[in-house]
């Protein structure tokens, strides 16, 4: 509950700041002008949090997510792609509100215009690439590897938030208010997905399974089988 109501109250308090021109708004500006270098490198770091980057990587995890689950045989082996799949269409009905609501400036490094509250870019990565994380850690047994998809989606976002703010795409409180909103639909999917039964047999099997137990606990305690006749 904490993932969910944290992030919310953070966005909330930052859009408060955005829409009253508050105080945050001056150390926000200074560490844009300390930052803000547009280059070829902040341009690539940039593009990584567009649609045609990042969904495509969430579609393969989707997709990998789909096949293993059916393949192993789990009990509600769609719903945690399913989910992801739906945060992630839910995404711009979050955030186009927000932007013609808030209708912020850019930085002086981008054209005059508004609609830069919260950064889409942000919330993109880290979605997507977070959703293609959590559905995929479950099925990764080695802890090093864990850690290498975990470290791996961390620096993706990071990245792109960087990048955003390196090359004066968004303000920096654009950057942090794209963390809170994209955190809330991942709260809901790594909830969904620490309740789905990886690993559960389908029903056929668990009957299969229970009933070879109970003929080695038979055979065992030396009462007849019907599979291994009189003892």
């Amino acid at each position: 509950m904490l993932f969910l109501v944290l992030p919310v109250v953070l966005l909330a308090l930052i859009t408060w700041q955005v829409v009253t021109d508050g105080p945050l708004l001056r150390p926000d500006a200074e560490v844009s002008r300390a930052l803000v270098h547009p280059d070829g490198f902040s341009q690539f770091l940039s593009d990584l949090g567009d649609v045609q980057v990042a969904v495509p990587v969430l579609l393969l995890a989707l997709a990998l997510a789909l096949w293993l689950g059916r393949v192993r045989g789990d009990r509600r082996w769609w719903l945690p792609p399913l989910t992801a799949a739906v945060l992630m269409a839910l995404v711009p009905a979050a955030v186009v509100p927000l932007k013609e609501w808030t209708d912020r400036p850019g930085t002086p490094a981008v054209p005059p215009a508004t609609g830069y509250f919260p950064s889409g870019h942000t919330v993109t990565a880290l979605v997507a690439y977070g959703s293609a994380a959590l559905l995929l850690l479950p099925w990764l047994r080695s802890p090093a590897a864990r850690r290498a998809l975990a470290a791996g989606c961390g620096v993706l976002v990071l990245g792109v938030s960087y990048g955003l703010v390196r090359h004066g795409y968004h303000w920096p409180l654009d950057v942090l208010a794209g963390w809170c909103l994209g955190a809330v639909p991942l709260a809901v999917l790594a909830r969904v997905a620490g309740r789905s039964e990886h690993g559960q047999p389908r029903q056929g099997r668990s009957a299969e399974v229970r009933a070879v137990s109970r003929s080695t606990r038979r055979t065992s305690s030396g009462t007849p089988s019907s599979r291994t006749g009189p003892s």
